[in-house]
């Protein structure tokens, strides 16, 4: 028995999804896990298509579900082709305000 400790056997991806829309809405699991699907013009269908297709993207709708359910907790995954959290930008550095010049000033 391969499946004996994995909670999410026998539990569908649209029964999965179904829980998650029900529970939190669209706009709540779209702000969870920011994924396009989930945040313009969502819908079951389309959902599906793209979790499927997209590993990364399932792992985070089956965390949510397993946290949602209080199910035991997988290790979290990195993917390559996930998308990359955006990078801080740098401060600029300040000037002294002499050596600005403002036209006018000669």
């Amino acid at each position: 028995m391969t499946q004996a400790n994995n909670p999410l056997h026998g539990i569908k991806l649209e029964d999965l999804l179904t829980d998650l829309v029900d529970h939190y809405g669209w706009e709540e699991l779209g702000s969870r896990i920011d994924i396009r699907c989930f945040n313009h013009d969502p819908s079951i269908k389309s959902s599906l298509k793209f979790l499927r297709k997209t590993q990364w993207a399932r792992d985070k709708v089956e965390y949510l579900y397993l946290k949602m359910n209080n199910l035991p907790l997988p290790a979290p995954k990195e993917y390559k082709d996930e998308p990359a959290p955006a990078k801080a930008v740098k401060p600029r550095k300040q000037l002294p305000a002499a050596n600005i010049k403002i036209w006018g000033n000669r």
